[in-house]
């Protein structure tokens, strides 16, 4: 079975893994914990069984409890989902999107301003 994109998921199932992806890994209660609406235990512990069925999660047995985590590191799910947003909200421009994340930002450190002027001049040299 082909594993399932987490973009691709239904809004609750994405929930539930993103609430993973916050705290690295959780059992069911603390993602009933973390969730804004009352959802039951039993009905998480099903999302659970869904998304492990659908190769986004596995989990680990501690002390009778199974402990929850994603099978993709954070990072290539967050490059993946950022292509995504990019593509669909700005035009793939990647200076779009800069341009509109820069625009939510009150205020930029000194160290942040230097970071972005070093990727941009290494973007430049290698002619991207």
């Amino acid at each position: 079975m082909e594993k399932t994109k987490i973009e691709d998921l239904p809004w609750r199932e994405r929930q539930i893994v993103e609430v993973i992806y916050r705290l690295g890994e959780a059992t069911a209660a603390q993602i009933q914990a973390e969730l804004s609406e009352e959802i039951s235990n039993s009905a998480i512990r099903a999302m659970l069984a869904r998304l492990e069925d659908k190769g986004v999660l596995t989990h680990r047995e501690e002390a009778q409890r199974y402990i929850y985590q994603a099978v993709e590191e954070k990072e290539v799910v967050a490059d993946s989902a950022l292509k995504k947003l990019v593509g669909v909200f700005f035009d793939n421009s990647p200076a779009n999107a800069a341009t509109a994340l820069l625009g939510m930002a009150d205020k930029l450190s000194a160290k942040d301003i230097d970071q972005l002027q070093s990727l941009i001049d290494k973007a430049k040299k290698e002619g991207r």
